[in-house]
């Protein structure tokens, strides 16, 4: 056989497979999608806390307790949380506009390994706890499986701020990750919320008051 009538051959051969692929990778996304059930599934953001005034190199914890207030389970409960007004590769990063960066995104916090965690009556300390909530494709999404009516979940960010200044990080519940399995509040609205935080780069002050104790102030 000539060798130019090979060459198209095995190329020919190449781009099959690939094709074939391709096309079981369109069926996996699809079957993903198939198995996330339709429909809005109603829940409450009960507790949502993170310190608004903060400090560089001092940790804090975002805290969202979310509980399912339908009568159906709640399919897979994803949290995205980003920061700054659009999304950026991670959930504690902001987007900067300066030309020439060769990565755009800049920290603001960094995430505590092993976080975000869950707080349940069997947990005594965080620090030992297991990791809760799989990070999804989406960076800046969480993924923490199904919650039954009337149960919660009660999640855990750790982060350590390393950026001064004043940001808006931004938190949206949905019911699924393929977006067919909403999350709404009880009458039918988004569920998503922010938190607006300072941080300063500013020491604190510290002084020993009458008693021999170390009083800190802002």
């Amino acid at each position: 056989m000539p060798r130019g009538v090979r060459a198209r051959g095995v190329a020919v051969a190449v781009l099959a497979i690939i094709a074939s692929g391709a096309s079981a990778c369109g069926d996996d996304a699809e079957r993903q999608d198939a198995d996330e059930p339709a429909g809005d599934f109603p829940v409450d953001v009960t507790s949502a806390k993170f310190p608004t005034d903060q400090r560089l190199a001092q940790t804090s914890d975002l805290e969202l307790e979310i509980e399912n207030a339908g009568d159906e389970d709640v399919p897979d409960l994803a949290v995205t949380i980003f920061t700054g007004d659009q999304p950026s590769s991670g959930s504690f990063s902001v987007r900067s506009e300066q030309p020439g960066l060769a990565d755009p995104n800049r920290p603001v916090w960094i995430l505590e390994n092993g976080f975000p965690k869950l707080v349940t009556p069997q947990v005594k300390d965080l620090e030992t706890a297991p990791p809760a909530g799989a990070e999804a494709a989406q960076t800046n999404t969480f993924s923490f499986g199904a919650v039954p009516p009337g149960e919660s979940k009660d999640i855990v960010w750790r982060v350590t701020p390393v950026q001064a200044g004043t940001y808006t990080v931004h938190y949206e519940l949905a019911a699924g990750l393929n977006g067919k399995a909403k999350a709404v509040t009880r009458d039918g609205g988004p569920v998503e919320g922010e938190f607006v935080v300072t941080i300063t780069d500013k020491p604190p002050q510290a002084r020993v008051n009458s008693a021999g104790e170390v009083e800190i102030s802002e």
